[in-house]
């Protein structure tokens, strides 16, 4: 990921809340037939690891799990929003656009074991199902589970490196920023106020 200084988030701590606030990501990898991705909801265990681990699982019929050849990469996309020149309140700017991102990337290995797959769906259940009234319950007692389970695939990510990307107006000079915070606040879609929250909280 391009990433210049001024922008780069190096925080393992941001990096891991941002993957568990946005956990539906991309599943990047190579294959014998060229680059292929999956959208999928990743799990992360950050004490799995130094740099933590990832879970998830996939349709058995989707052959990802199966041809990944050498590290993957999992993007994780926050809140993203346009910037107006005319927030600048200065002539001679451009638009461009605010985000938060992060990859990460690891070596993904395939669980097919029953108890080691019905883990990654208990886990999966709850913590989707978290807040919900009434939550629904994985009856792993189902006489449907076993079919189930044989229809998809687990896996792991145990990560390697991750890279951290706040693109939030550092290049430019503070009060312009501020202008720009403000301006976002004023826009009605959530993700130009979590960005205008993200300016406004600085560095740390």
């Amino acid at each position: 990921m391009y990433t210049p200084a001024s922008f780069a988030e190096t925080n393992q701590a941001k990096l891991h809340d941002l993957m568990r606030r946005n956990s539906f990501a991309l599943l990047a990898s190579q294959s014998p037939g060229g680059l292929v991705a999956s959208h999928l909801p990743l799990l992360l265990d950050a004490e799995a690891g130094p740099r933590g681990t990832l879970f998830g699982h996939m349709a058995r019929a989707n052959t990802q799990w199966r041809e990944a050849q050498g590290p993957v990469m999992a993007v994780f996309s926050g809140p993203h929003a346009y910037i107006s020149p005319t927030w600048y309140a200065e002539t001679g700017m451009v638009p461009t656009w605010n985000y938060v991102a992060v990859h990460a990337y690891g070596i993904l290995t395939p669980v097919e074991g029953r108890d080691d797959l019905l883990d990654i769906l208990r886990r999966s259940v709850d913590v989707y199902e978290a807040g919900r009234q009434p939550p629904w319950l994985f009856d792993e007692s189902g006489v449907n589970v076993d079919g189930l389970l044989k229809a998809i695939v687990g896996f792991r990510i145990e990560l390697t490196r991750l890279e951290g990307k706040w693109k939030l107006g550092q290049n430019h000079p503070e009060p312009r920023r501020r202008r720009t915070a403000e301006a976002l606040r004023s826009q009605p879609d959530a993700d130009s106020i979590a960005i205008a929250a993200l300016m406004e909280e600085g560095p740390g």
